[in-house]
């Protein structure tokens, strides 16, 4: 097996496994809380952290159960060395973005601010396009830009897991 068709299978593993962990294996708690700070009226820091970082406890394991099923059925040539720094570095930026004060600096650093609150009443044009139409959504910005960062990590994991 070359190294390409073990990253894209890595890759598939953990996309799937993220989707499955981000929506079905987060519990409703974790999703509401993992972004409270101290400086927001009546939320714990330590509670935001607590529910974020079981978030991603749960999130690791069902990655790593989808993984372990792929490696041993395809018999993929992984090392542990691979799968720890791969779903580690997963690990880690999971819990950075999903702090979400984070993933607003950095939309705020790259000019995405406006785009990060599409979807809500935060955006000049809620609840209508610029043109003043109608403006269906099937989500928010935050959230396109949350998964998108999330994506490239996967990819980061996954070339991790296949190249070590």
């Amino acid at each position: 097996m070359t190294d390409a068709a073990t990253f894209a299978a890595v890759f598939v593993a953990l996309y799937i496994a993220h989707s499955v962990g981000d929506h079905w294996v987060q519990t409703s708690h974790q999703a509401a809380h993992k972004g409270e700070h101290d400086r927001n009226p009546g939320q714990s820091s330590r509670a935001g952290r607590l529910a974020c970082t079981l978030h991603v406890i749960g999130l690791t394991i069902t990655k790593g159960i989808a993984l372990a099923a792929v490696v041993l059925v395809l018999g993929l040539p992984v090392t542990v060395t691979g799968v720890v720094a791969g779903l580690g570095v997963d690990a880690a930026t999971h819990w950075w973005a999903d702090r979400r004060s984070t993933l607003a600096w950095l939309a705020k650093v790259t000019g995405k601010t406006e785009f990060l609150s599409l979807g809500t009443p935060a955006h000049p044009a809620a609840p209508a396009t610029a043109d003043g139409g109608y403006a269906p959504t099937l989500g928010t910005g935050a959230y396109a830009l949350d998964q998108s960062f999330h994506h490239l990590f996967l990819g980061v994991a996954a070339l991790l897991i296949a190249a070590l």
